[in-house]
């Protein structure tokens, strides 16, 4: 992956970030990372563990940030969602999927889709 590559994705996932604290999220961890994969960002909204997954996109692009969360990525968000919850004793505590997509306008712009509860995984308990 080339440097400007990983840069506009933390450049993203920065934005993702403010915007839940913004919204009194509170960030737990960023970057979290397993054997099975990695959840962008982990947070607490009141009660709830939210798992979320931050796309960043150009204008112009083959796919909207959103459309980028294939089946088999959902399922590797929920597999390390299981793993965090363990390795944290949080299996009581409500959790759910959100997704963060962030676009850079043709202007250069940026604008912030946040969309809560964006997936539901009923074979993983939630």
């Amino acid at each position: 992956m080339s440097d400007k590559r990983i840069a506009f994705g933390k450049k993203g996932e920065d934005l993702a970030a403010s915007h839940l604290l913004g919204l009194g999220y509170r960030i737990l961890a960023r970057n979290y990372r397993q054997r099975r994969g990695e959840i962008d960002i982990v947070a607490r909204d009141g009660d709830c563990i939210v798992f979320i997954e931050v796309k960043s996109r150009m204008a112009g692009g083959r796919f909207s940030p959103g459309e980028a969360i294939t089946a088999q990525k959902r399922r590797q968000i929920a597999r390390v969602a299981q793993m965090y919850l363990a390795a944290h004793r949080l299996h009581d505590i409500p959790a759910r999927f959100d997704v963060v997509a962030v676009l850079l306008d043709a202007a250069g712009q940026w604008r912030i889709d946040h969309i809560p509860n964006a997936f539901d995984l009923p074979d993983c308990g939630w």
